[in-house]
């Protein structure tokens, strides 16, 4: 099975992976600047097709992180998954992004049973997740997702962007500390839950906040 997966819940990213593929991986890219995602990502998804020699027609399904995340952010991963999804009359899988970090954490030297996983929610607030794992499994979701302050957090473990940016409050590993979300590893927790026999979410955005934008009330009479 050949996946393309976006992630745009935190920087834009999005790749190609394969179960065909030794580990996993056909082609990715991911940026630094989490405020380009509109203007980066179809660019960055053609260049991918191209470099690996492919074409919408190849690509068996599609998955985009649907967050949490920033409003304008994530739904350009979304927007754009829905589209492909559409055009090429392929499946479209949804996965919480933070899964992508729980994976990598999961996959390391320094995974612990139980763990949170935790990015930048500005407003000195953190999008989290509580996960276990255990050896050679896949992460298992305990709780959340959910957007609050990081001194809230449950005393164990954190990974991810979150944890750095309040490395006083909680307890950081650092070798996660400015991890971010990337379609890279979010595409490879799909690949293995998809031939778990697993269901995935659909492409309904995790937004967690109300949005900013508010419609504007009648207007008031000058006299």
């Amino acid at each position: 099975m050949l996946i393309l997966a976006i992630d745009t819940s935190a920087v834009a990213s999005a790749a190609l992976v394969s179960d065909d593929t030794p580990e996993s991986v056909v082609a990715s890219f991911a940026t630094q600047d989490t405020r380009s995602h509109a203007e980066v990502l179809a660019p960055g998804i053609a260049a991918l097709l191209t470099e690996a020699g492919l074409d919408g027609s190849d690509v068996d399904a599609v998955v985009v992180g649907v967050g949490p995340g920033p409003f304008t952010g994530l739904r350009s991963g979304i927007v754009t998954a829905r589209t492909l999804s559409f055009v090429w009359g392929k499946p479209l899988h949804g996965l919480m992004s933070l899964d992508a970090i729980a994976l990598e954490v999961a996959e390391s030297t320094v995974a612990a049973p139980e763990f949170i996983v935790a990015t930048d929610a500005r407003r000195k607030e953190v999008y989290w997740a509580r996960y276990a794992v255990a050896s050679g499994q896949l992460p298992q979701l305990l709780d959340g997702p959910h957007v609050g302050f990081a001194g809230a957090l449950p005393e164990l473990p954190v990974y991810g962007a979150g944890a750095g940016l309040y490395a006083d409050l909680v307890k950081a590993v650092p070798e996660f500390s400015s991890r971010q979300p990337e379609a890279l590893s979010l595409g490879q927790f799909a690949l293995a839950r998809l031939a778990a026999g697993e269901q995935l979410l659909d492409s309904t955005p995790l937004y967690l906040r109300e949005s900013d934008a508010q419609v504007p009330g009648p207007r008031k009479r000058a006299l």
